[in-house]
């Protein structure tokens, strides 16, 4: 156990963002140095408010498993060396998570039934970012090889934990990317500012000197067949994600302005990143001088926010057809699940309004064909169903319009019905108890075959069906499997 009266004695504290007039204007993290370097001087007291509560219930708040306790307590020991191998015992990359994850396990801790929980998330950031400081992540190549071949499709967390585990089991694995540079929507979705990607790229450059293969700028399904792929290796595994992405056929959706989160974010990281925005030179979608509308409330919305702040809009406005949840714990979601309230991200401290209870009729246009307003109603729950408020009906004006509605599936277009691939009831590719999908030596993990989720859940299946791919190549697997396919989260 850490500090025995931690928890009572010492009140939670996080760190310090940067403020807001400095970091609107550039791309670096909000974060002074980084999470980990503006923790360093709180974390070590942070870490001792865990109380050893005898059932830690942040294990199944995390569906990595995370070694919350003891972690924590070496932290507070200042047992730095320790406390990294526990960390990378459950989780391949916990500077991802550390950034990236809503912290399910803190809205499980059991300090916060009546206290505010203890800050699990910071803690892991600052091992992570201080193990990369003194240069105590290294590779991990494997002792032996096994002569077995794995093609992984896909470079999100998903793929990069899959490949991580069967690279160092003794397996050769080449990875595939359709895009330039692997990383998925670490690199490409998810802007600077939450996360810079010398966080990937340092990742990428461990992966390479342990033996993982990465082949980008290929589009597997066209490039390389399904059949190609299946005959070239002894085993597959798709981690292709969820990318089909919602739309919203309103009247007036053909007008030019309205784009999907997905077509905007990618361009604005590459610029970032000092690339340009288009491979074929078109234009860059931009915020810059407009009143931008953003539908969706979650974190691509947040994140679509933040871009559009530094691009210079005019106006921010992000939609959600949900009412407001407030600041308090509903009665229906007690600890220790995951309670929908009402969060502000760094992006949310930084500009924008949020109107909540709202929905969209109409896209109204202008006589060039651009959009130029929204046409919103406000919208109640009556007998469990949205219905609209007569007499609510107004005009926003909008020169861009950003979708962040989430995802339906994985594109089955391509490789997936060359594999033949069953699906399941909701579209994602089916799989077995070993991430095997109905095709002999075919894996699936991640979002490709649970739906869009969290990252934590991405490098959770990645890490099971490693398990899964190495047990049917090699008979048997030492590997570890924190979850099975498609379980519930208990929190998220």
């Amino acid at each position: 156990m850490a500090d025995p009266r931690g928890f009572i004695n010492t009140p939670r504290q996080v760190a310090e963002r940067r403020p807001v007039e400095e970091r609107v204007k550039d791309w670096n993290e909000v974060y002074p140095g980084g999470p980990g370097k503006a923790l360093l001087p709180i974390i070590s007291e942070q870490a001792g408010r865990c109380m050893d509560c005898g059932i830690p219930f942040c294990h199944s708040g995390c569906p990595l498993g995370n070694l919350i306790p003891e972690w924590n307590d070496l932290v507070w020991r200042d047992d730095w060396d320790e406390a990294l191998d526990r960390l990378h015992a459950t989780n391949n990359f916990p500077e991802f998570t550390g950034r990236l994850c809503p912290a399910p396990c803190e809205t499980a801790c059991v300090v916060g039934i009546n206290r505010d929980a203890v800050t699990i998330k910071n803690v892991e950031v600052s091992i992570i970012d201080k193990a990369w400081d003194d240069r105590q992540v290294k590779p991990e190549p494997p002792e032996w090889l096994t002569g077995k071949t794995v093609a992984v499709v896909g470079s999100g967390p998903a793929g990069l934990a899959v490949a991580q585990q069967l690279t160092r089991a003794g397996h050769t694995v080449a990875v595939y990317e359709r895009d330039d540079k692997p990383g998925g929507l670490l690199r490409y979705g998810i802007p600077e500012f939450k996360m810079e990607k010398i966080q990937v790229e340092r990742r990428i450059d461990q992966m390479e000197r342990e033996g993982t293969v990465f082949r980008t700028g290929v589009q597997i399904g066209d490039t390389l067949t399904g059949s190609q792929l299946r005959d070239r290796y002894d085993a597959v595994v798709l981690a292709i994600g969820s990318t089909i992405r919602r739309d919203l056929p309103a009247p007036g959706r053909e007008l030019a302005g309205i784009h999907q989160a997905m077509e905007f974010l990618p361009q604005a990281n590459r610029v970032a990143l000092g690339e340009p925005a288009t491979s074929d030179g078109s234009d860059q979608i931009l915020a810059t001088d407009k009143d931008v509308v953003i539908i969706g409330g979650g974190d691509t919305g947040a994140d679509c926010l933040g871009t559009s702040v530094r691009q210079g809009a005019r106006s921010i406005t992000q939609l959600e057809i949900l009412p407001n949840p407030g600041t308090d714990r509903p009665g229906h979601q007690p600890w220790p699940t995951y309670p929908m309230i009402y969060r502000v991200s760094s992006a949310h401290e930084e500009a924008g309004d949020r109107v909540y209870s709202v929905s969209t009729k109409e896209f109204v246009g202008d006589e060039d064909g651009r959009v130029s307003a929204l046409r919103l109603v406000e919208v109640e729950f009556v007998d469990g169903k949205l219905t609209e408020i007569e007499g609510t009906e107004k005009d926003i004006p909008a020169q861009l319009v950003l979708f962040a509605m989430g995802f339906t599936g994985p594109q089955t277009e391509g490789l997936v019905d060359q594999l033949g691939c069953e699906l399941d009831e909701r579209g994602n590719i089916k799989r077995d108890k070993s991430y095997m999908s109905s095709v002999d030596g075919v894996f699936v993990a991640g979002d490709a075959g649970r739906g869009q989720s969290l990252i934590v859940w991405a490098i959770a299946e990645g890490r099971s069906a490693a398990a899964g791919v190495d047990a049917y190549l090699s008979g048997s697997t030492n590997l570890p499997a924190p979850i099975p396919p498609n379980a519930r989260p208990l929190t998220v």
